[in-house]
């Protein structure tokens, strides 16, 4: 690993768990909710957590991009981009849930230079960058080793988001062959599986702040993260992440045997 994808792994988590503790702030704190006009919602505390980060970034990054969820994009043109998720989850902040997390990834292009994934409501940090491995809580972490699906941990964020009749009945033959399946979605269950404590997890939409952060940290726990298409790329609107042993059929099962 070089000094620079190290300072980057090191600056993403210390950015991740700045705005996060930010959001912890705010959590239980019964917010006011307000809906933008995709229909998602939105808090005091998403805004002032990405703001948070922001800030962070301009007084020591000042000349790289940011793309964020509540405030767009920052200098389009630049070589390098943040890409930022202020809280991963609001429909489950806002309830009180703590299974929500701040996201952070810095990138070139499409290429994903570092990612860091903070949990602040239950203490736990994922920071990752290729070549680096995927520390958990500054702990090199692997994800499992379960071959067999019928031993398998399977999660999605909501299978209300499998709206693709295709996309829905290959999920629900993939559960169908597991020993589990959840809906511990949103970031939480990419930290799972990067943990070894469940072998997949699917999301029909994403959004790049959703997913740029979550790819270097699965792929360096030894998962393999792809779109629906089997594409390795955090850009393609949804994605499949697995232990690297089950990968090649779970992405069979689903209809995403193709990798490119």
């Amino acid at each position: 690993m070089t000094t620079e994808a190290q300072g980057l792994m090191q600056a993403a988590a210390e950015v991740a768990r700045k705005s996060g503790d930010v959001a912890l702030e705010f959590f239980r704190k019964g917010v006011t909710v307000d809906i933008k006009g995709d229909g998602t919602p939105v808090t005091v505390a998403d805004r002032t957590s990405e703001q948070t980060a922001r800030d962070w970034i301009e007084a020591r990054f000042p000349q790289d991009g940011i793309l964020g969820e509540e405030f767009g994009e920052t200098r389009p043109g630049a070589k390098r981009r943040w890409i930022l998720d202020p809280i991963d989850g609001t429909k489950t902040f806002i309830r009180g849930v703590p299974l929500w997390g701040t996201l952070v990834a810095v990138a070139e292009g499409e290429r994903i230079l570092a990612g860091a994934a903070y949990f602040p409501a239950v203490g736990e940090l994922l920071a990752a960058s290729p070549g680096a491995g995927c520390f958990w809580n500054d702990k090199l972490t692997k994800v499992s080793s379960v071959s067999q699906l019928s031993q398998a941990v399977v999660l999605s964020t909501d299978e209300r988001f499998l709206q693709h009749p295709e996309r829905g009945n290959a999920w629900r033959a993939l559960a169908a062959k597991a020993s589990m399946d959840r809906t511990w979605g949103d970031c939480y269950g990419y930290l799972l599986v990067a943990t070894g404590r469940a072998e997949v997890m699917v999301d029909e939409i994403l959004s790049p702040w959703d997913a740029a952060a979550l790819q270097p940290i699965i792929e360096e726990a030894g998962g393999v993260f792809t779109d629906w298409t089997g594409a390795r790329t955090s850009f393609g609107g949804n994605a499949i992440a697995t232990n690297g042993a089950l990968s090649a059929q779970v992405r069979e099962l689903l209809g995403a045997a193709k990798r490119t």
